[in-house]
């Protein structure tokens, strides 16, 4: 049962519990509510045709959108770019980014720089 008519169902129940409807009192509700709530969650879903991101725009402080799927995440792992068929190095030449730029949000790039730049890994450790 799709929802739309759950929630009409179960909307005229709640009605039906407060006060005395007949059957077609009842199918009349559902059927109105079925059609209101199918056309409300008609415009709320997102359309094809909505603009499509800018690659650019896509590398944000605290989320990195993939261009695939449209998701947010901190980091777009291989795995997920697996998904759509995609390494990250055809992911890169896909969407215009440099070869060498990582694929995370600008904020998790800057703490990992610090923290690289704090155990100074490219010196030799001495006794």
């Amino acid at each position: 049962m799709d929802f739309p008519l759950k929630a009409a169902i179960e909307l005229t129940a709640a009605q039906a519990r407060v006060r005395a409807m007949t059957a077609e009192e009842m199918l009349d509700l559902i059927r109105g509510l079925n059609a209101r709530l199918g056309d409300v969650r008609s415009q709320a879903e997102p359309n094809e045709e909505a603009e499509p991101l800018d690659p650019r725009k896509a590398v944000r402080e605290k989320s990195i959108i993939c261009m695939e799927s449209g998701q947010p995440f901190r980091v777009l792992t291989r795995r997920h770019l697996a998904k759509y068929g995609l390494t990250p190095e055809q992911y890169r030449a896909k969407w215009g980014y440099p070869a060498d730029m990582p694929l995370i949000c600008k904020a998790l790039q800057r703490e990992r720089r610090k923290k690289m730049r704090e155990i100074k890994l490219w010196e030799k450790r001495g006794k």
